[in-house]
């Protein structure tokens, strides 16, 4: 992992760009204290999947409950029309 100043990254940002194209994470700092990181698009797309939360349904979140709570049925849930 390359680390640069933000002075540095100013600069010579277009060979940074190549760098993160190449895989390379570059963490840019400020003051000494990293503030932003340069990476490709498939990298941040990764870490973007990664942090969106996951969406359950109600009835996979029942399930998730103690068994003195709910009884549970082992069927699987099924869809109805209302």
């Amino acid at each position: 992992m390359l680390t640069i100043t933000l002075k540095d990254a100013k600069a010579g940002f277009s060979g940074l760009v190549d760098e993160a194209l190449k895989g390379a994470f570059v963490t840019i700092t400020r003051h000494g204290k990293p503030v932003a990181a340069l990476v490709s698009v498939e990298a941040a797309e990764i870490a973007r999947k990664a942090m969106e939360p996951k969406r359950v349904g109600l009835a996979a979140y029942l399930r998730t409950f103690p068994g003195e709570a709910f009884e549970r049925n082992p069927a699987p849930s099924r869809t109805i029309d209302l």
